[in-house]
């Protein structure tokens, strides 16, 4: 671990403490599983974008070609 790192995981006791504190266990909990949940959501929406829509936003593209095919797999429709 760098100086840096460390400093940053034991600041991370004293606020955590502090947040519990304030707010209780049972909020502060349920704010981290949120946060973690949007962090994942956003993954997950971005995973299903072509290289096109990331290209557009200003992301780097993906390199897999099996990515874009999955991409087109979920956006078709069923007919019949």
């Amino acid at each position: 671990m760098t100086k840096s790192q460390l400093l940053v995981a034991d600041a991370l006791d004293p606020a955590m403490d502090d947040l519990c504190r304030k707010f209780g266990v049972w909020r502060t909990a349920t704010a981290l599983f949120l946060a973690a949940w949007r962090n994942y959501e956003t993954r997950r929406t971005l995973l299903q974008l072509s290289n096109r829509e990331l290209r557009d936003i200003g992301l780097p593209e993906r390199q897999d070609v099996l990515g874009e095919q999955i991409s087109l797999v979920l956006h078709m429709r069923r007919f019949g």
